[in-house]
């Protein structure tokens, strides 16, 4: 496995419809590094963003999509999604405030 620092664990927010109502209960998505394990994503929460305590992570890997382009067929990047859970007496992650 590669050496991953935890500044390289989350990639970006995802910013839907449905992870904006899932922030009411305090849970949280992130794009996540294909290798990072659920270990490295709580660690990465807790250190990038002050005052927040993570109760659990769940990942799910999300499979490349075959597009096409004329006769020519590919496809998008396989990704790794995270959905952070924080605890009641966490702080908000500050970055989601003004959404």
């Amino acid at each position: 496995m590669a050496n991953i620092q935890y500044y390289d664990v989350i990639i970006k927010p995802v910013v839907t419809e449905k992870s904006m109502d899932l922030m009411a209960d305090k849970t949280y998505t992130f794009y996540v590094h294909p290798d990072a394990n659920k270990s490295m994503i709580k660690e990465a929460v807790e250190k990038m963003f002050e005052g927040t305590k993570v109760e659990k992570v769940n990942t799910m890997n999300l499979p490349g999509k075959k597009r096409r382009r004329g006769n020519v067929v590919g496809m998008t990047a396989a990704r790794k999604k995270a959905m952070v859970k924080l605890t009641a007496d966490s702080a908000d992650i500050e970055l989601f405030s003004g959404l």
